[in-house]
């Protein structure tokens, strides 16, 4: 058996990250070759992950990979233990990095097939290597949650004060900041639709009902009540439908009117915040 000296160690951990102690007993069980070693320690940590795969993942973020330029565009949820870690350049690197992938990769539609494609930001390692590497040097379990993918020019945007959310919109014109604004509404307004065409009709009947019982009470004559009516819907709508909202950058215009004025068309999107099944 070949000597594991000090020094050996010490390179080896400046190429792994990992503790000194776990260095030194991978070289040893590999007989001082490096590449076994890194492939003993990766089998160590996936061990150890899977004894940790029921630990709370309640901090995280939204990798993207979005732009008006780009052919598709992309969001994955990626969940990890702490704050710190979720605010890591490394983690941000690895959750956008993610999103690059899919939005790269139309056919993924599971987190495996995800996992398994090279990563853009080591191509040297699928994304699960990159994944089973952060583990062993940072020992917190990394969890990969919703993702979606839009085919075309897409914006959007990742909150991560407060309230962690991501969006991602399909668009078509209009600029990459223009978008950008707009996911940032979505974020702040939290509409629950689009369009007033893709809310549920059901709550838009019952809150016209509502409306038109108001108006009878009030007296109004029954010939202007349907009119009434629909004025007063137009602030239902402007709370729930994106198109109708006031635009939080100038009141004075909806984010439908804003869209027009930048030639974007709003198409569709997701909105997700960490730790919600629904948006």
């Amino acid at each position: 058996m070949p000597e594991i000296t000090a020094a050996d160690v010490k390179k080896f951990r400046e190429k792994t990250g990992l503790p000194f102690m776990d260095c030194k007993a991978a070289l040893a069980e590999a007989n001082g070759d490096q590449d076994l070693a890194i492939e003993i320690l990766r089998k160590k940590g996936q061990a150890i992950s899977a004894t940790r795969s029921d630990r709370e993942t309640s901090f995280g973020r939204f990798g993207l990979f979005v732009g008006v330029d780009k052919p598709a565009g992309a969001i994955v949820e990626l969940k990890c233990e702490s704050a710190p870690v979720a605010g890591s350049e490394e983690f941000i690197s690895f959750a956008n990095g993610m999103a690059e992938a899919l939005a790269k990769n139309p056919t993924v539609t599971t987190v495996d097939a995800l996992l398994d494609l090279p990563s853009p930001v080591k191509p040297e390692m699928t994304l699960r290597e990159q994944k089973d590497d952060m583990f062993n040097r940072i020992r917190e379990v990394f969890n990969v949650g919703r993702f979606a993918r839009f085919d075309g020019s897409t914006a959007g945007y990742s909150h991560n004060a407060g309230t962690v959310a991501g969006v991602l919109m399909s668009v078509t014109g209009g600029g990459d900041d223009h978008g950008k604004d707009v996911c940032m509404q979505v974020v702040a307004m939290r509409p629950a639709a689009l369009s007033r065409e893709e809310i549920d009709q059901d709550l838009v009947a019952k809150e016209r009902e509502i409306l038109l019982a108001a108006a009878r009470q009030e007296g109004k004559p029954e010939a202007i009540l349907e009119k009434m009516v629909e004025g007063r819907l137009r602030n239902f709508f402007a709370e729930r439908v994106l198109l109708d909202q006031p635009y939080v950058k100038d009141d004075k215009v909806s984010v439908g009117q804003f869209a027009d004025s930048v030639k974007m068309k709003l198409n569709k999107y997701v909105h997700w915040v960490l730790g919600e099944s629904q948006a």
